[in-house]
């Protein structure tokens, strides 16, 4: 989006990302909301991130801050890891082809593509979810280690769960 200019043509004026911007307020919104995490946790900026995410990809935020059809909406694109994943990846590939003139990049997808790289590429550190221990009434081995089995996770793994609870308790 280009600021108004009412002289002139507004030439090589600086691009404003208005829409990622506006879908980074409504996942923060929805995270504040939810209570879940401090703010100022990589956690929460993975959550909000995943969110703004999915806000922006889902045909961008609306005039109304998330009606009842939106929430429901953000609610089952989150529900699911490995098909958020391809859907964000499909979404952002079909964004990527050509609709602006050439040379004039899209700071609102260029955004989206950032925080979508970072959600990727950055591990954070998580309980291990999917490693079944013994039952809590079979003896422990001696050689076994006590206590919660940790595992490196992209973050977008973390991020959505978060994100899709905070959307239910919104």
């Amino acid at each position: 989006m280009r600021p108004e200019h009412h002289e002139g043509t507004g030439g090589g004026a600086l691009l404003v990302p208005m829409a990622w911007m506006y879908s980074e307020y409504l996942a923060d919104e929805v995270l504040v909301t939810g209570d879940l995490m401090e703010p100022t946790t990589l956690e929460y900026r993975a959550g909000r991130d995943a969110l703004a995410l999915t806000i922006f990809l889902s045909d961008g935020a609306v005039a109304e801050e998330l009606p009842v059809a939106r929430v429901d909406e953000l609610r089952l694109l989150t529900a699911y890891g490995a098909a958020w994943r391809r859907w964000v990846c499909a979404r952002l590939e079909a964004l990527e082809r050509p609709t602006a003139p050439a040379g004039v990049p899209d700071p609102d997808l260029a955004l989206a593509r950032s925080a979508w790289r970072w959600l990727e590429e950055t591990e954070l550190l998580a309980a291990d979810l999917d490693a079944i221990g013994p039952p809590p009434w079979e003896p422990v081995g001696e050689d076994e280690e006590e206590g919660e089995t940790q595992v490196w996770t992209p973050a977008w793994q973390l991020g959505l769960p978060l994100g899709h609870l905070a959307v239910h308790l919104y």
